[in-house]
């Protein structure tokens, strides 16, 4: 028997979010901090490794986070093909 749909699902995610590693990313997940936009660093298995531009608690900011893939609700990664995620930090 061959791969469930979800094992599939989540191989598809995985790859996507490793082939666009260093580019910006916007999530949100079911659990607090809810939002996070920050650079994708690294994969580890099924985890993304975020330096974390802004979530929706600003003192849990300008840290590296790891968000676990089945976590994510929402994603959406510039490619330079659409619309880029708005800073949202006064720099």
């Amino acid at each position: 028997m061959g791969q469930s749909y979800n094992d599939k699902k989540e191989e598809g995610i995985v790859h996507y979010f490793r082939k666009n590693m260093g580019r910006r990313v916007f999530i949100l997940t079911k659990a607090f901090p809810f939002m996070f936009i920050g650079k994708i660093k690294s994969i580890v298995e099924d985890m993304v490794v975020l330096d974390v531009e802004t979530t929706s608690i600003p003192s849990l900011e300008g840290k590296e986070w790891t968000v676990h893939i089945h976590s994510i609700e929402v994603f959406y990664i510039e490619t330079g093909l659409g619309a880029k995620i708005p800073h949202l930090k006064d720099s």
